[in-house]
């Protein structure tokens, strides 16, 4: 038997789709049970009793919903497991994964991903500040943290702002009190907030989940959740602290949302609005705009798949709860 631990299931979505395949979606199973008690034959004193006790028993079935969905799907070959297949480098470059699975189509796959969240990051570099401040006021001498490795200081350093005498705004980053652990530290409150404008910059406020089926980070299928859907916790720091930030596998329902397209990588247009007669060509304009934000997308400075990755509008995500000794 499968049991399933649910991140997130899109339960109206769900719905929909069971009842074009099944006909109609069952929300709730009911049950009777009905004792009736009479007096003996052989005893004039009961001969003419009866008593009758009736039970009624309603379950919800909205656990069992997506379940249903899956197995319904299966047998009617609705949807397609393609885990295996992504496993191979060819499959997402030869051109076979866009073929066999064009948009819309419903897909399963089961594959190491990690969550991401720019509100988690903005939260937790505050909390890190927070925290210095705090041994700083208590003891002016308290020990220095964990310098930040090479690599991140010199990405860090690269780009740094002075943002200091700028007022206090609402974006993620102004979460981050001033502070300065030294004066000649890269530890401070500039740097931490150039880390949160990336974060916000190249995803977008809100959970996402990134998974890797292949080997490395160039094959990725990029899933954003939306908030309110049942199982999903609207709380970064709870979902987190569950789930931590590395990967570990999940299971995904939904269907394609599109592919990357390689062709958003070579950006030429004449960048011109107008028509031949010198009006305003909405339809020029919308287009540049979207070819301009493809491109975007196939740089990694919006939320678009990279060539040859692509996006899935999810029904579910779950992970397998393991089963342990014979049954």
């Amino acid at each position: 038997m499968l049991i399933r631990e649910f991140l997130y299931v899109d339960v109206e979505k769900v719905r929909s789709i069971l009842a074009q395949v099944e006909g109609s979606v069952p929300e709730t199973s009911n049950e009777a049970q009905k004792t009736v008690r009479r007096g003996l034959l052989d005893n004039p004193a009961t001969r003419n009793y009866e008593a009758a006790d009736e039970s009624h028993i309603t379950k919800s079935l909205a656990d069992s919903l997506f379940p249903s969905l899956e197995e319904s799907l299966n047998s009617e070959g609705l949807v397609r497991d393609i885990t295996e297949k992504a496993r191979d480098h060819t499959y997402w470059t030869s051109g076979a994964l866009q073929q066999e699975n064009p948009a819309g189509s419903l897909i399963r796959i089961t594959s190491p991903g990690a969550l991401f969240d720019a509100r988690y990051v903005a939260r937790s570099f505050s909390g890190l500040a927070a925290a210095v401040m705090g041994f700083q006021e208590m003891d002016s001498a308290s020990p220095k943290p964990t310098p930040l490795p090479p690599a991140v200081r010199k990405k860090m350093n690269r780009g740094s702002a002075k943002q200091k005498n700028q007022p206090p705004g609402q974006e993620l980053e102004d979460r981050i009190p001033e502070f300065t652990f030294s004066e000649n530290d890269d530890f401070n409150s500039d740097n931490l907030r150039s880390m949160v404008r990336v974060a916000r910059g190249l995803f977008t406020p809100g959970l996402h989940l990134n998974l890797f089926p292949a080997d490395g980070y160039d094959y990725t299928a990029n899933v954003r959740l939306n908030e309110g859907r049942q199982y999903l916790d609207s709380d970064p720091e709870i979902l987190f602290a569950r789930y931590g930030t590395g990967q570990q596998e999940w299971t995904l329902v939904g269907s394609i949302g599109h592919h990357a397209d390689a062709a958003s990588t070579d950006f030429q247009t004449d960048g011109s609005f107008t028509d031949a007669s010198g009006r305003v060509a909405r339809g020029r304009a919308a287009k540049f705009i979207n070819e301009f934000l493809g491109f975007m997308g196939a740089s990694g400075f919006s939320d678009l798949p990279q060539y040859p990755g692509f996006s899935v509008v999810p029904l579910a995500i779950y992970r397998q709860i393991p089963v342990f000794g014979d049954r």
